[in-house]
């Protein structure tokens, strides 16, 4: 039997809202809009695959 060793792909990204400068995770592979819990400006819409991030990404979480 062979196994395969199947790794994780997707991964979460740390960004900060342009407006108010909250920082919060987001997956990227959203499946739907990711707003800004404190303003509610959009920062991720879905596009298929990966979601488009429209906030700047702070840090790549595993």
């Amino acid at each position: 039997m062979v196994r395969v060793n199947r790794e994780n792909r997707s991964k979460f990204y740390t960004v900060k809202c342009p407006d108010c400068e909250h920082e919060q995770k987001i997956f990227q592979k959203a499946s739907t809009t990711v707003e800004c819990l404190v303003c509610g400006k959009v920062l991720a819409v879905p596009k298929g695959g990966n979601a488009e991030i429209k906030a700047e990404i702070i840090a790549q979480n595993e």
